[in-house]
């Protein structure tokens, strides 16, 4: 099961990086999700996948006889998705305030659509 989450893993990062690298900020938002997701899958694939055994050690012993499954990777990844909502939806309200004051999704175009300064700020005081 490793080595097909590894591919998907892989795959996941190239998109992100396509998407990033687009000039629109819907791409550049879901790219970013992508590779949240990306990052939470290996470190999931990182804490070996033995799910047939629970990551629970048995009374009087003070380390596990067979493999088990590692909950520390569990809980980082409970703590990532967390995480990457909140900075999707701050990021998400960001860009749609920009779209809604510039009229553009466009990066490219965002820049341009700037308002001019009418006068220099002052240069001392």
């Amino acid at each position: 099961m490793e080595p097909v989450l590894a591919v998907v893993t892989g795959l996941f990062f190239a998109a992100a990086v396509y998407l990033m690298l687009s000039k629109f900020v819907v791409r550049i938002l879901i790219g970013v999700v992508l590779l949240g997701n990306a990052v939470n899958l290996t470190i999931f694939v990182n804490g070996r996948l033995t799910r047939e055994v629970p990551p629970v050690i048995a009374e009087g012993l003070d380390a596990p006889v067979a493999a088990i499954a590692n909950p520390l990777p569990q809980a980082l990844i409970l703590t990532a998705i967390v995480i990457s909502f909140s900075f999707f939806a701050f990021l998400l309200v960001l860009s749609w305030r920009a779209f809604r004051d510039l009229g553009v999704d466009d990066t490219d175009q965002m820049r341009l659509a700037e308002p001019k300064r009418d006068a220099a700020p002052p240069e001392g005081y």
